[in-house]
């Protein structure tokens, strides 16, 4: 038994046409022949959807009772027993009923597709997991229900069912979407206009993005190597130089011309790691790219064209933005460059732009590679060995017995050897020349001239001057490139740094310019920047004992763009250690940025809260202040009216009735007024020496009695704290406790010594919190559950956190066993702390 198909009708808002597609597709099965069914629909009592059910067999649904309530959902084992080819299964994010099979209805739907049976169903785009923050940034409201986008994606046909804002919001007038009583405010908030062209800008491109994948995967299965131009993809062939920029500039702007362009930047690296390619330069140019909303790529490949082809290629590219080379024209003797093999290869399927520059022809600018460094000790031992050697040998050899030519040239070049691996190329070429004179001179007849006689002996003198030069560059080469090797891994080495740190996501701007100045030895390192060119440079950081003021007075100074520079001063730089300097100034500006970024989110996160409290403390005066002040009104006008006379017993009721509003005013007002000096950092502790059984007695003077019980023995340590402040927590804590415990359970306050410490607890038996809110309840204008509104304006524990820790103490929720929270206050002993004998200060409550 296979696995069912899934199909999704997937839309941008409710009443778009889901479900009356699905159930359009549902008739159509039926009047094909196809065993079709009704697994679960909701047609919320929409006429013309309850209509479309007719006709159309439907599964009882399961019920379930929760809280007191009944509910229904779709019976999973009845459509398993049932097994229908196909099943209609509405709302796919839908949450089931806690007692439920399963929590979620797309997990019923996977066990009906393992089962072998076929579903279509229904989903908004809004309920897609990952468009959770996307969706609450345009419509304000936060989905509780949704479904991972896997789920979706896995999906065998996804069906947009498409409607414009202004059809949708005429559906809606009309009444065919929800009741009359609930079309104004749906229109004037979720149905805005705005909203509704986000969210089917949303679920177009959504959609979009999951046809490509079907065609790259049809593509890749059917081995299609030929483009199809379904949608414009712009790829510019980036070569590190300033001529990108324009590159990227022109590939976007034809990008636009076309609907859904796309732009892919990519830079195609040799693999033998030859290039002359800009680190700075590359960072600009993917920065440029991303911000015109392009993406970049960085792809190794041991020829340019075919590698750059193969991208364009892979990604169905319909068009290559490439920059005339820059070359020079006796240059082109060795092939045509990359433009031209590129337009000649890419077929005609493939359209190649080939953009003039500042740069063409200029030459590429390679930098001229360096001779290794030798050394100077070792380049005279070297010329010795070079000059003296030979002179040394030829006296030996006119000592010695005669040994033959042929010995004595391999004498002479075995000291051509010895002088290029000590001195490099030069000195070896000295030896070669010294020796084959010495050698023509003194071992070649006729002796003592310097003509040869026999031939023979011009071979043999011609192919020692040969080989002695060709294995001296050979050795000498090697004795490079062997420097040259351990540069690179240096090189490699500080880069792959650089690249660790920006993984590891540090951010210190002075640790990375403190490497920098490591690295190159130098005495300091500032990173200078300006707004504008005529503006003066100011210094961002530095490390180092001179600090630079300007790029102008450094010995090494690197722009990274048009208003930053990184400025060193010690010593002049080769030209070799500008490269990965490049990097290190790259990465510096992008450590700036972020911190500047950080520091904005922070800014903005604090405006946030702010702007969250002033919202919750006009909604706390619209409400929570008006209702006392409504009950303070009432009773005063009941009691100043002329045409009724009150008894003495309606009159003590009045005035007791104002005296309760008057006292709730007090302690909200009270309650503000701490938060906001919690808020500014004006409460001042003013510790003493206190017993805990004198100030938590008065601490529950406001709550009902009976509703509190004590257990606080009398040889508890005495505590360092404010007696004032703590009062105030304590009372907060109780009365919260008391508002959500039951009437018949009364709230316990125990308190014992641990340690150091002194350790109160209030516990009470209501609901609890979860967990994840523990530490949330804390905070200001929270009201956990379904405390109503006239209960406070959530500030009691939020005050209550801030005294106690202003007491140097701590206050943590923790669940109370059985059920219920308790309320953990850690105070400090008295006992051996020096406390404050100071008087109480105005902005000190008592």
């Amino acid at each position: 038994m296979g696995r069912g198909k899934l199909r999704i009708y997937l839309g941008a808002a409710p009443g778009v046409g889901k479900t009356y597609s699905m159930l359009s597709e549902g008739h159509r099965r039926v009047e094909r022949g196809t065993d079709c069914v009704v697994a679960f629909v909701e047609h919320h009592d929409r006429p013309r959807t309850e209509v479309m059910l007719h006709g159309l067999e439907q599964i009882p649904r399961r019920t379930i009772a929760y809280r007191d309530t009944t509910f229904t959902e779709m019976d999973v084992d009845a459509v398993l027993a049932r097994k229908p080819a196909v099943a209609l299964v509405d709302e796919l994010p839908h949450t089931n009923v806690p007692g439920s099979r399963n929590s979620k209805r797309w997990q019923d739907i996977e066990e009906l597709l393992a089962a072998g049976i076929d579903v279509i169903s229904t989903v908004n785009i809004q309920h897609l997991e990952s468009l959770g923050d996307v969706v609450e940034s345009i419509t304000g409201v936060r989905q509780k229900e949704t479904v991972p986008d896997e789920v979706v994606r896995r999906a065998d046909q996804i069906e947009l069912v498409d409607m414009s804002p202004q059809a949708l919001r005429r559906r809606m007038a009309h009444g065919n979407i929800y009741k009359s009583d609930k079309v104004d405010a749906a229109l004037s908030n979720y149905f805005r206009p705005g909203n509704l062209t986000a969210l089917r800008e949303l679920a177009l491109l959504w959609t979009a993005d999951r046809v490509d994948e079907y065609l790259q995967e049809y593509r890749t299965e059917h081995r299609v190597s030929k483009i199809w131009g379904s949608r414009e993809r712009i790829v510019v062939g980036l070569t590190g130089g300033p001529e990108g920029r324009t590159l990227i500039r022109r590939a976007a702007r034809l990008a636009e011309k076309g609907a859904g362009g796309e732009v892919l930047a990519v830079y195609i690296a040799r693999s033998d790691g030859l290039t002359a390619a800009s680190p700075k330069e590359l960072a600009v140019q993917r920065t440029l790219v991303e911000d015109l909303g392009g993406t970049f790529h960085h792809v190794i490949g041991d020829h340019v064209s075919s590698g750059l082809l193969e991208f364009a290629r892979g990604v169905n590219a319909t068009q290559i933005v490439l920059g005339v080379s820059r070359r020079r024209s006796w240059q082109y003797v060795f092939g045509p460059g990359v433009s031209g093999t590129v337009a000649r290869e890419s077929g005609p399927d493939l359209d190649v732009h080939i953009v003039t520059h500042d740069e063409m022809a200029k030459g590429r600018g390679l930098p001229s590679a360096r001779g290794a460094q030798l050394g100077r000790s070792r380049t005279l031992w070297g010329w010795c060995t070079g000059i003296v050697g030979p002179a040394l040998l030829t006296l030996l050899l006119g000592i010695a017995p005669d040994i033959g030519l042929a010995n004595d040239v391999l004498l002479f070049l075995t000291l051509t050897v010895a002088a290029a691996l000590l001195g490099g190329l030069k000195p070896a070429l000295a030896s070669a020349t010294v020796g084959s004179l010495l050698l023509n001179y003194y071992f070649t007849p006729p002796i003592g001239e310097l003509t040869i006689a026999d031939p023979k002996n011009i071979v043999a003198l011609v192919v020692f001057l040969g080989v002695a030069i060709s294995v001296a560059s050979v050795v000498d080469l090697a004795a490079r490139r062997t420097q040259q090797a351990a540069r690179s891994r240096a090189e490699a080495q500080t880069l792959s740094f650089l690249a660790g740190s920006v993984l590891r996501g540090e951010t210190s701007l002075d640790s990375l310019l403190e490497r920098v100045r490591e690295t190159f030895a130098m005495e300091s390192v500032a990173l200078l920047e300006r707004r504008e060119e005529s503006d003066p440079w100011s210094c961002v950081a530095s490390v180092g004992t001179r600090q630079c003021e300007r790029p102008e007075d450094a010995d090494v100074d690197m722009p990274i763009g048009d208003h930053l520079a990184l400025a060193l001063t010690g010593r002049v730089l080769p030209a070799e250690d500008r490269r990965v300097l490049g990097a290190f100034a790259a990465q510096a500006a992008t450590v700036l940025d972020r911190q500047r970024l950080v520091g904005e989110a922070e800014e903005a996160r604090k405006m946030a809260e702010g702007n969250k409290i002033r919202t919750s403390l006009l909604a706390a005066v619209s409400h929570d202040l008006r209702t006392p002040l409504a009950g303070i009104k009432a009773s005063v006008t009941s009691l100043r009216a002329d045409d009724i006379e009150w008894s003495e017993e309606d009159r003590a009721e009045l005035l007791e009735g104002i005296e309760d509003g008057a006292d709730r005013l007090d302690h909200l007002v009270g309650n503000l007024l701490d938060v906001s000096r919690l808020e500014t950092g004006t409460v001042t502790a003013v510790i003493r020496e206190t017993d805990l059984d004198e100030v938590v007695p008065m601490a529950l003077v406001g709550v009902p009695e009976g509703s509190v019980e004590l257990d606080i023995p009398e040889t508890l340590p005495m505590v360092a704290v404010d007696r004032g402040l703590l009062e105030r927590a304590v009372a907060n804590i109780v009365e919260n406790a008391v508002k959500y415990s039951p009437t018949d359970e009364p709230v316990l306050v125990a308190a014992s010594a641990i340690a150091d410490r002194v350790e109160l607890r209030v516990v009470d038996r209501g609901p609890g919190v979860p967990d994840e809110a523990k530490d949330r309840i804390f905070g200001a204008f929270q009201r956990y559950g379904d405390a109503p509104r006239g209960a406070g304006v959530g500030l009691g524990l939020a005050v209550a956190r801030g005294f106690i820790e202003a007491m140097g103490g701590t206050v943590a929720a923790e669940d109370t066993p059985g059920g219920g929270l308790t309320m953990a206050v850690s105070l400090r002993m008295a006992e051996g702390l020096p406390l404050s004998r100071a008087e109480l200060p105005a902005a000190t409550t008592t």
